[in-house]
């Protein structure tokens, strides 16, 4: 391989890792909020223990998905310098106010959250858990216009080959802007509704139930059921407005090769860019227009019709399929999982046991969903990185291939093994329980709020 094609796969390496945390530590801050919020409502000491419980997993989220982050920063320099010399005038405030305004607000309010519960008032500590679900939240909003900007650009003028601003509010909200932020707020709590049912079922299966189990399975359920049917609402937004401005992404992730009306949907089929055909393909007729441009006969540009300037076609076309096929699991576990809960009365040890293992199973189908989908926005950009007006090989470093491919290699041996620790803890944790943590927090709260 070449130095190009390493510096990328190293990139997404580290991006592949690195979007992980904040998937999960988006939403999560604002599950942790409603815990706190119903354990000061009612002062049922269960809410307590779930708080508690999942500040410790959004604190060692937080902790990797800063350290991750900083080094895929790094990259751009190391592996990308053409394009911070490029469009940094665009990238660099972007990334300048995720800084100031969200990182700032999260890491600021963090300590407090963490370890002043007891030791400040429960209003302050509740408004420190809120700063800190904003902080995650503006996170996402800056990343993902920055991002966006770079899908579907706008608001700059060229000048010798470098971008300038010329309309911030343009950059900022530029078209695709509200469609990929709702698709990955949406994203964010479904990762977190299965991660809660996950672990909540495990701990009914390994008979290492908490009191807060039942309850933080509900909450987990619910939110999954009632986010799913947003979520295929908003990818329909999301992938007409990809249509318009990135038609020949669309054209790949539905291995449309030759313009056409009345294109089928194709269920499966092995895209073959050689013949520049399908093979094995299973479909339905017509499915595609209908779903992409809402009328059977409409019509869907080919990728012939972009030769040079198309992306990989296999990757996004299985990519955003892994992805939908997962959505529709989480709709049928979520309504199954809920219905069921409700009909028995929401008692935990009623669940059936299959039940129980397919929800364990589905605990991290948030960051599968959210990885294939972000492989597919972003192969689906190539071979541009500011989409049609900078290719990607124009800002690559020279840097050489063998070094590349041992850095490459370190950190991809380094993350696999984060993860397996990150999920071997994460299930020590659920085995463990809080035995009594909450009852001994309840019982000193007064006094050190008072004392606070």
């Amino acid at each position: 391989m070449d130095a190009l094609v390493l510096a990328r796969m190293q990139f997404a390496a580290n991006i592949t890792f690195h979007i992980l945390f904040p998937t999960i530590n988006i939403a999560m801050g604002w599950m942790l909020l409603f815990f706190r919020w119903r354990w000061l409502k009612t002062q049922d000491a269960a809410w307590l223990q779930a708080y508690r419980f999942w500040t410790k997993v959004f604190a060692l989220s937080f902790a990797l998905g800063v350290v991750s982050g900083i080094t895929m920063s790094f990259q751009f320099g190391t592996n990308w310098p053409g394009f911070m010399e490029k469009a940094g005038n665009i990238a660099g405030p972007l990334l300048g106010y995720e800084v100031l305004t969200a990182f700032f607000l999260e890491a600021g309010f963090l300590g407090i959250m963490l370890f002043g519960h007891g030791r400040v008032s429960e209003r302050v500590h509740l408004c420190a858990t809120l700063l800190v679900a904003v902080g995650t939240t503006l996170s996402a909003f800056w990343i993902l216009s920055l991002n966006s900007w770079m899908q579907t650009p706008q608001g700059h003028e060229l000048i010798n080959g470098e971008f300038f601003a010329k309309d911030w509010w343009a950059i900022i909200f530029n078209p695709s802007l509200p469609y990929r932020l709702s698709h990955k707020l949406l994203a964010s709590g479904l990762t977190v509704a299965f991660f809660l049912a996950a672990v909540s079922a495990w701990q009914m299966l390994k008979g290492r139930a908490q009191a807060s189990s039942a309850k933080v399975m509900r909450v987990g359920l619910t939110l999954g059921a009632v986010l799913i049917p947003v979520q295929i609402f908003v990818g329909d937004l999301h992938g007409l407005n990809t249509l318009a401005h990135q038609p020949a992404k669309v054209a790949a992730m539905e291995g449309v090769w030759q313009t056409e009306k009345g294109a089928p949907l194709l269920l499966f089929a092995w895209p073959n860019e050689r013949t520049r055909s399908n093979d094995f393909a299973l479909a339905i007729p017509k499915g595609a227009s209908l779903i992409l441009t809402h009328d059977p006969e409409g019509e869907i540009r080919g990728l012939n019709e972009f030769q040079g300037a198309h992306p990989p076609v296999a990757p996004l076309f299985f990519g955003f399929r892994i992805m939908v096929g997962l959505g529709l699991l989480m709709l049928a576990f979520s309504w199954a999982g809920l219905w069921l809960y409700r009909r028995r009365g929401w008692r935990l040890e009623a669940m059936p046991r299959w039940l129980l293992w397919g929800l364990t199973g589905m605990g991290f189908s948030g960051w599968l969903a959210t990885v294939a989908g972000w492989y597919v926005t972003e192969i689906g950009r190539q071979p541009f990185i500011v989409y049609g007006l900078l290719r990607t090989a124009d800002v690559a470093s020279s840097t050489p291939a063998p070094m590349i491919a041992a850095t490459l290699a370190g950190y991809v041996s380094l993350y696999l093994g984060l993860i397996v620790a990150y999920v071997s803890v994460i299930k020590y944790m659920a085995e463990k329980g809080l035995p009594s943590e909450a009852q001994t927090s309840s019982s000193t709260l007064t006094q050190g709020g008072l004392q606070a």
